[in-house]
């Protein structure tokens, strides 16, 4: 892999935004509109990235080298109007890993294909109660287990979408959107149409907050996936003694209408401090429909999930349940965290019953107000389910 392979398309889409964004200057009469569209803000988001992967199988080691560079302009506000458009690329550097698009596939893989595309445009309008965005835009609900935008991949993913939001009242707020494309995680040739519809309402009560949501997902070609999530969640906090306790709780029920197969999630996790360290335990549900379908998060931020080895992007088929306990605190100035979790099946079959555990470990640190580094490793240990993996991640990135 290596910048040559950055298409035509990519390359006109960067021309293109590089003409929207110089278009300003042009403009010679002083009026709002104009002042709106030159006195916006232009930033930069890039981050270099180690990644190395070790399988206890025939691929081989994977190292990868990436830089992932974002420019942005988003433009001040007329009316309560705004647009912004976003370029992004990613580059390898050293490019010894499968890059799942042809590249490498003696390697283990590494999700970080070279790419240059627009990952941002859209037209924005605020107001005292409703909002939205019209284009191609960053769309995340909740804590991104059902829709997320994969930030931890160079490649994030965007959707091309209408998204409304309106305040109903101080405590209640509904979010729709209607995604015509998944822009995904591996360039536009992975890229999904779609007819999705995306639900969410949320209410505060007592001392937390109550959130419905109906996700209706359909791959917008022939015999394209069909699945729809209906499901509560409820988030809060609690003083216990001199203690503060965060908890939540979720429940949602899926039926895949393509493969006629159905089946439940369920989560629960409650943390808090002790001795200066924040502790935390959870539990979660991925069910199966008698071991022939897992419970399927198709636009979820899955690396945040299951373990950062990312060995369950796909839930396996007998479903998956994972209980977890995490604990960090606060380093030299950084923050670090470890994260210890226990899988099994939920309908376990002949051959498939403990999925196995996962030790994994993260320290971050802001060296000034522009660069953050990191370091994180996972190391999953397989059981009935794939095999043993080790992941490291190094990197440094920087925001202006």
């Amino acid at each position: 892999m290596n910048t040559k392979n950055i298409s035509t398309k990519a390359f006109t889409l960067s021309l293109l935004t590089a003409a929207i964004l110089s278009a300003p200057a042009s403009f010679a009469a002083d009026s709002d509109l104009t002042s709106a569209l030159v006195d916006g803000k232009l930033s930069a988001d890039l981050n270099l990235r180690y990644e190395g992967v070790d399988q206890d199988n025939a691929a081989k080691d994977a190292n990868a080298l990436t830089l992932r560079t974002r420019i942005n302009y988003t433009t001040g506000a007329f009316e309560g109007f705004s647009a912004a458009v976003e370029v992004e690329n990613s580059t390898a550097l050293v490019d010894d890993y499968n890059d799942l698009l042809g590249e490498g596939t003696a390697y283990s893989v590494v999700a970080d294909p070279d790419h240059t595309e627009l990952d941002q445009a859209y037209i924005a309008y605020k107001g005292d109660k409703l909002s939205g965005k019209f284009g191609r835009q960053v769309i995340t609900m909740d804590n991104h287990r059902f829709v997320g935008h994969v930030g931890w991949r160079q490649d994030r993913q965007t959707f091309d979408a209408l998204t409304l939001g309106y305040q109903l009242s101080e405590d209640t707020k509904v979010s729709y959107a209607y995604l015509a494309k998944r822009n995904r995680i591996l360039s536009d040739e992975k890229d999904v149409d779609a007819k999705d519809h995306l639900l969410n309402i949320s209410h505060k009560l007592g001392a937390g907050k109550l959130t419905g949501y109906a996700y209706l997902l359909e791959e917008d070609k022939a015999g394209g996936a069909e699945i729809n999530t209906y499901g509560l969640r409820y988030t809060g906090s609690a003083n216990v003694g001199e203690s503060k306790v965060t908890y939540s709780a979720e429940f949602a029920t899926q039926d895949h209408d393509t493969l006629d197969k159905s089946a439940n999630y369920f989560a629960v996790d409650a943390g808090t401090k002790v001795a200066g360290l924040n502790v935390k335990v959870g539990y979660e549900l991925l069910g199966s429909d008698d071991g022939g379908y897992g419970f399927a998060t198709p636009l979820a931020t899955l690396h945040k999930f299951n373990g950062w080895a990312d060995t369950f992007l796909g839930t396996p088929a007998e479903g998956l349940q994972d209980i977890y306990v995490s604990v960090g605190g606060k380093l030299a100035g950084g923050s670090w965290k470890v994260v210890a979790h226990d899988f099994t099946a939920d309908d376990s079959s002949a051959t498939v019953d403990h999925l196995g555990s996962e030790i994994d470990a993260v320290y971050t640190k802001a060296i000034n107000k522009t660069f953050k580094a990191g370091i994180k490793y996972a190391a999953y240990n397989a059981i009935d389910y794939k095999v043993d993996t080790d992941k490291v991640w190094v990197w440094v990135s920087a925001k202006f």
